[in-house]
């Protein structure tokens, strides 16, 4: 149950974060389209996690897309800043979303077995 709870306030605490994006998204929409693109995604992620956090268990793949989306990013990133293409800061984010990433896989819900599903549904 406290497993539970804290994949809760994670997802909440993930998709608030997310959703932040949206105001540095109209900053940049004129100034970076394809940042700015990036960001609606990320936007749209969080308003997608804020809703999971209601029930995590039926959001299983949702979660799972965020973890490893999460990773997939801090990858990149990283590569990015050790070759530098983007600034060595840059490496915090990195960390930021490797963090997320472990939280939600870590705290994933687990696959419901074929007699519990069709115990409840019965």
């Amino acid at each position: 149950m406290k497993r539970e709870r804290l994949l809760k306030v994670v997802l909440v605490v993930v998709g608030l974060l997310f959703c932040a994006g949206v105001y540095p998204l109209v900053l940049m929409a004129k100034q970076d389209p394809a940042l700015a693109m990036m960001m609606s995604l990320y936007v749209t992620l969080g308003i997608f996690l804020l809703l999971a956090a209601r029930n995590p268990s039926s959001h299983r793949s949702l979660i799972a897309f965020a973890a490893w989306s999460s990773f997939a990013h801090a990858a990149i990133m990283s590569i990015q800043a050790l070759l530098n293409m983007i600034a060595r800061r840059e490496l915090i984010g990195s960390v930021v979303f490797g963090v997320i990433g472990i939280a939600l896989i870590a705290l994933a819900p687990a696959k419901q077995s074929v007699e519990r599903v069709s115990a409840a549904v019965a």
